[in-house]
């Protein structure tokens, strides 16, 4: 699964606003960008003519969600967990994504597992030397990853076993558009897009009937609806090699070279879902009918 970067480069921007313009058939768009969880985040509210206030609420939510579940600061709560192999009394954002990390993990027989962050420090070692990793050391690293040797609860988050780490990059972009899109429907907004990573749609959009997402080879309409886009070389750790950031946390080499697209109705379901997708087999994608998720391939093929 995903383990640092997603697909998307890191953008090292400062928050911005604007309001789109009104156009003939369509309604005003205000448009917020900043950076969040090493992506460049959007959100766009239809019908809003001074959005301050609520831009300011939504870099707050960011802000928080940054400080839990972010790689790229040392104070987050994911980095002190994986320095420390322990995290006493986690905020219960964090306890909820490891439970929704937790289902998507058994729907899927272990392909997600957020434990597989020791194979990418690995690759990314070797590839940094200019060489392959080394069957001895897939084998010591292999030994800490397995998300059943995470335990959780309200007293502490803790790692069973020394060397284990963990990546949250593979639902926390998606987590964090469900986040923000409640957020939004709490203060009473219903035509909204959130795209943190992995877009959630709300309403009809500007114009209607939904909002127009552009996916790999395709154009689907999204209302009330989430979809994550995940491939293998998104983010390249060793090219030469044909070393991407999704990892079989089986250890074996395998992983479609094809984009995979899921739609539901949860943005962080549909990340993790996504993610998952890229080291399984076609004929076990059928599995995720059951969970509500419908896949689609780069050809927009559904399955």
């Amino acid at each position: 699964m995903r383990a640092m970067l997603s697909r998307r480069r890191f953008l090292a921007i400062t928050g911005a606003a604007a309001v789109a313009g009104r156009g003939s058939d369509a309604a005003p768009v205000a448009r917020w960008q900043g950076p969040a969880l090493g992506t460049l985040a959007e959100v766009r509210l239809v019908g809003i003519e001074t959005p301050g206030p609520i831009f300011a609420a939504i870099e707050a939510e960011l802000g928080r969600i940054d400080r839990l579940f972010s790689l790229y600061r040392a104070d987050s709560a994911l980095v002190r967990l994986n320095r420390d192999g322990e995290l006493a009394r986690p905020d219960p954002a964090f306890l909820e994504l490891l439970t929704i990390a937790r289902s998507v993990h058994h729907a899927t027989e272990g392909a997600f597992d957020p434990t597989v962050q020791p194979l990418f420090a690995l690759y990314a070692k070797a590839a940094a030397a200019g060489r392959a990793a080394q069957a001895g050391e897939l084998e010591t690293v292999q030994h800490a990853v397995g998300f059943e040797r995470v335990t959780f609860d309200a007293q502490a988050v803790r790692f069973l076993r020394p060397g284990m780490a963990m990546t949250l990059n593979g639902i926390a972009q998606g987590y964090a558009s469900d986040r923000i899109a409640a957020l939004l429907r709490a203060q009473g907004l219903r035509d909204v897009m959130v795209n943190a990573g992995e877009v959630m749609a709300m309403g009809q959009g500007p114009t209607g009937p939904g909002w127009a997402v552009r996916l790999p080879g395709t154009e689907i309409s999204l209302r009330d609806q989430a979809v994550a886009t995940s491939h293998r070389m998104g983010t390249q750790i060793d090219p030469g090699r044909g070393i991407g950031h999704i990892f079989d946390p089986s250890g074996r080499d395998r992983g479609r070279d094809s984009f995979v697209s899921v739609v539901h109705d949860s943005a962080a379901i549909a990340d993790a879902i996504s993610t998952a997708s890229i080291v399984m087999e076609n004929k076990l994608l059928k599995s995720f009918d059951s969970f509500g998720a419908k896949i689609l391939l780069a050809d927009a093929k559904t399955l």
